[in-house]
């Protein structure tokens, strides 16, 4: 597996997209800080930009550096999550303006994965995770159902195909600033 993190930090560090398993379903990902790299994942899923996506950091100290003001609950949620568990959280920084939804918010999550913990830890920054299918089309519940669209249209292919079993999304809970909560997917 350490072969194939240099290889896919490779390619986030030349700013290109990725098809790489995740801790949930097989994501398409790119260099979260990179406004080009992200637009070719809108441009790759055919989904529009006001349309946001996720993306992974590798841990709570990442998290903060990316994230103007955690609520408290977030640390309790996060610790409390039994699966994984997508936060989003106002007034990000230091991300990609095209990955920052209009109202000022991202959808970040730490994923409880052994290759996306390692490879963000090395990258030293977030990373885009979208589900690897065209915008509107089902979700792949496996590597074997992702479309070649896909398959073709991504600069690089992680070769772990065997590595994810998992098929559910994650939980999505959004917090504000103001102290609501609001659960967005179970």
């Amino acid at each position: 597996m350490t072969e194939e993190i240099e290889k896919t930090l490779a390619q986030l560090q030349q700013g290109n997209t990725i098809l790489y398993p995740t801790d949930t379903v097989w994501g398409l990902g790119c260099d979260a800080t990179n406004p080009a790299a992200v637009a070719k994942i809108y441009q790759l899923k055919k989904r529009e930009e006001s349309k946001a996506l996720i993306c992974l950091v590798s841990d709570v100290h990442m998290l903060e550096r990316f994230v103007e003001n955690i609520p408290p609950v977030a640390y309790e949620l996060l610790e409390a999550a039994d699966r994984p568990t997508t936060i989003i959280y106002d007034n990000p920084v230091g991300i990609a303006k095209n990955l920052v939804a209009a109202d000022c918010t991202l959808a970040i999550r730490i994923p409880a994965n052994d290759f996306c913990q390692q490879l963000i830890r090395r990258f030293k920054r977030p990373i885009v995770s979208t589900s690897a299918n065209i915008s509107g089309q089902p979700t792949p519940k496996s590597y074997q159902e992702i479309s070649q669209e896909i398959l073709k249209g991504v600069d690089y292919v992680v070769n772990l195909q065997d590595e994810n079993k998992v098929s559910k999304p994650s939980t999505i809970i959004q917090l504000r600033s103001n102290g609501e909560i609001k659960i967005i997917r179970e």
